[in-house]
């Protein structure tokens, strides 16, 4: 039997983040507003350190380390987020981080990773299995595994992000949330049920890799094959067991947005409220804006999970 998270973890990883974790900004657009009808908030995670709302959950974690762990070390698997807020993090706390990354991350996001200090493994996505590979490590060198999502401190975390939101804007009718693995999402159900608990919690993944999607509705984690999307940060192929209970308790469905959807939300970031913001986390406001008809006269919250994008490759898709 899984013990899951609360929403009083969540407000003790806030008090461990005070200090380290940006309270980033939740903003508004006049634009989007007249467009779907309703009042969008949208919390900034990609002006979160790193990048990403990942540094909440990965702090976290390695916060509560003891003293061997520390000095042993952590061990991740990540495309990219993950990886570097683990690095990070592992840096600002003193402990080595060994990070296993696949070889077609993106370049910014391996280069950030690598310059946080993190020692970087590499793999084939396609071909291994990367929680195979860090098992294997964890077990020869003694190393502590912390998985990108499915872990209850880094759950934790990452619903500090949904609960500063709601501190600072109060009750919303609905909140859209980006779904890869669910940390953020189901991190972010604990924080809408203490906080706002009429919200209704949508969480968004790629239409190419709709394995929550699948999962939700059938009441079971369902696998998939490594969706090829351009949202990299949600290649997840399954749920994990801590918050595929939670996603199936708390959130009202699991939605899809396409990659065309995508890349006309970073468009609209980029030259209506001058953020960058990385594919995956435009799922939330993908969403959203596909279902403005029901939205009309709401409150909605909206979380901007990230913005670690190549400039470069963001370039050739707002070009398409």
């Amino acid at each position: 039997m899984l013990t899951l998270p609360t929403y009083d973890d969540v407000c003790a990883a806030a008090g461990r983040l005070q200090g380290y974790a940006h309270k980033t900004p939740v903003m508004t657009s006049r634009t989007i507003n007249c467009e779907t009808g309703a009042e969008l908030f949208f919390k900034c995670e990609n002006l979160q350190r790193m990048g990403a709302f990942k540094f909440r959950g990965a702090f976290n974690a390695l916060s509560k380390f003891d003293e061997r762990q520390r000095q042993a070390g952590v061990v991740t698997f990540s495309s990219g987020n993950h990886a570097q807020a683990i690095a990070l993090s592992a840096s600002l706390l003193g402990i080595p981080a060994t990070i296993i990354m696949p070889s077609d991350a993106p370049t910014a996001k391996m280069a950030a990773t690598k310059g946080y200090g993190g020692k970087v493994v590499i793999y084939d996505r396609y071909t291994e299995d990367r929680e195979q590979i860090g098992r294997a490590l964890a077990e020869k060198h003694g190393l502590t595994l912390i998985p990108p999502y499915d872990h209850p401190d880094v759950i934790s975390g990452q619903g500090t992000a949904a609960k500063e939101l709601f501190e600072e804007v109060g009750e919303l009718d609905a909140l859209f949330v980006p779904l890869g693995g669910g940390g953020l999402l189901s991190g972010s159900a604990l924080s809408t049920r203490a906080l706002s608990p009429r919200c209704d919690i949508y969480g968004v993944e790629p239409e190419a890799g709709n394995d929550g999607q699948q999962s939700f509705r059938s009441g079971a984690i369902v696998n998939i094959e490594t969706p090829k999307t351009i949202a990299d940060g949600a290649q997840t192929q399954h749920l994990g067991a801590y918050t595929f209970e939670i996603i199936k308790r708390d959130v009202k469905d699991i939605l899809t947005a396409s990659d065309a959807q995508l890349v006309e939300c970073m468009r609209f970031f980029a030259e209506r409220m001058k953020l960058i913001v990385e594919p995956t986390g435009c799922l939330g406001a993908a969403a959203a804006r596909a279902m403005k008809d029901s939205l009309k006269g709401k409150r909605v919250g909206v979380i901007l999970s990230g913005g670690n994008v190549d400039i470069s490759r963001l370039c050739a898709l707002l070009a398409q």
